[in-house]
């Protein structure tokens, strides 16, 4: 039973999730855009994510929050409705579903209208845990960052999957297709850039305490050490290379945004090496987006090493940028599937390496994506390897090599798997035989 209103029109509400203000900001630019249906109550779930909850300011703490806000009729915690349980951990088993809707409902003060959900990263907790909350609601996806040029990271139940409708996305490469959940047949739709830039100018005017720097180089830390991907001196001497790398290019005056859960000793590291360049810096200790920072200093130069936030300075507000890095991270990744190959593949690809400029940026970014993607999820994007085949035949070249692994193209039997100069080696029929013979000892002696 649904309730309705007084003209007859069936009452819903829609379920928006975030964990980011970035997120949360697509989501507003989005509502601004005119993007979803008509509703009678927009309902905000945040969400900390962070390893310790507790001790992570939540993105309603942040400055500017109140701008999005405003967006939605009313804004909850599901780190306090599933409370003891971590978010990024929790999901509900398949039969106390009825009860978590329950008490979802209940909690949130939802009746039995029907629900509408619009959720981010739909293959992990928390997204997966509230759409399998409410099982027979049709679900939204949204993408807040590179994630969505690359494949879906896992597969997903067919109760999931054929409730999405649509991927909403901003065009951070203009005119990319997203490559996530396609193979589902879920349609990708544009939030425009417009709506997005009204938001992000609104942040910037509710962040009175940021200091005023003209013009610095603005580096982008990224807490890559948290998810195993570098080392903690690794981590430090990436930003240490940042540095170097803009005052090398004459910036004497640099701005660090660090993670907010990085380390203190990163900025202490920085401070140490700035005095010794001579170098004014800068270390924001206010959480803020990147993008309010494109606006209220105007940098210029951006650093970073993979961030999105070096896409939408580019795109959306046309400012010189570079990268450090993409070449030790895609040497790093593990396994090949990582989710964060694709936005690494396309910083690296994109753009300038602050470190040697005079290296090339890669053509055919689209065909070079696909390759990659099928080579992350092959047997979710079957179609694509006729595509994948043909560009590992015709561009790799020294600055492509490093997008694949010679163990995964031979574990797929695409080409680049074997060095060209053993390439005739599979045509010999003495050593076919001899590989059979072997591969059947092997199957005998182990079963």
């Amino acid at each position: 039973m649904t309730a309705d209103n007084a003209s007859g029109t069936t009452e819903k509400t829609q379920i928006f999730l975030a964990s980011t203000l970035y997120g949360a900001a697509t989501l507003a630019a989005a509502v601004d855009a005119d993007r979803f249906t008509p509703a009678d109550r927009r309902l905000l779930v945040v969400s900390n994510n962070a390893a310790i909850p507790e001790t992570t300011p939540s993105l309603t703490d942040m400055p500017g929050f109140a701008v999005v806000r405003g967006r939605f009729d009313d804004v909850v915690s599901w780190n306090e409705a599933i409370d003891p349980f971590h978010p990024g951990d929790w999901s509900p088993r398949g039969d106390d579903v009825p009860l978590w809707e329950r008490h979802l409902r209940l909690l949130w003060g939802l009746g039995d209208r029907p629900v509408e959900l619009i959720v981010e990263s739909i293959q992990v907790e928390p997204a997966l845990a509230l759409v399998r909350c409410f099982a027979e609601s049709p679900v939204e996806v949204y993408a807040d960052g590179l994630m969505s040029y690359g494949p879906t990271r896992n597969k997903l139940d067919i109760l999931v999957h054929t409730r999405i409708r649509r991927l909403l996305h901003l065009d951070l490469v203009e005119g990319l297709r997203p490559l996530l959940l396609s193979e589902y047949g879920v349609e990708p739709q544009i939030v425009p850039a417009e709506p997005f830039l009204k938001v992000l100018h609104e942040l910037s005017e509710a962040a009175e305490e940021l200091a005023a720097i003209e013009s610095p180089a603005l580096l982008l830390g990224q807490y890559l050490s948290a998810l195993g991907i570098l080392t903690a001196d690794e981590e430090e001497d990436l930003h240490l290379r940042m540095l170097r790398g803009a005052a090398g290019e004459g910036h004497r005056r640099v701005v660090f945004k660090p993670h907010p859960t990085a380390p203190v000793r990163y900025s202490r590291a920085l401070e140490k090496e700035a005095a010794e360049l001579d170098v004014e810096l800068t270390v924001l200790d206010t959480p803020v987006l990147a993008e309010v920072l494109y606006q209220r200093m105007r940098p210029a130069l951006v650093v970073g090493c993979f961030s999105t936030a070096l896409l939408t300075a580019s795109t959306f507000f046309e400012l010189p940028v570079a990268r450090v890095g993409t070449d030790l991270l895609l040497e790093r990744l593990a396994p090949y599937q990582n989710s964060n190959r694709v936005p690494v593949t396309v910083v690296d690809a994109l753009l300038r390496n602050l470190e040697n400029p005079a290296e090339p940026v890669v053509g055919d970014l689209p065909d070079l994506l696909t390759a990659v993607g099928y080579c992350m999820q092959s047997q979710s994007y079957p179609h694509l390897r006729d595509d994948a085949v043909e560009y590992l035949k015709s561009s790799l070249t020294e600055r492509t090599w490093p997008y694949f692994k010679r163990r995964r193209l031979t574990a797929l039997a695409l080409p680049g798997a074997v060095p060209a100069q053993l390439a005739m080696i599979p045509r010999n029929a003495t050593v076919r035989r001899v590989a059979r013979r072997a591969r059947a000892i092997k199957r005998t002696a182990f079963g």
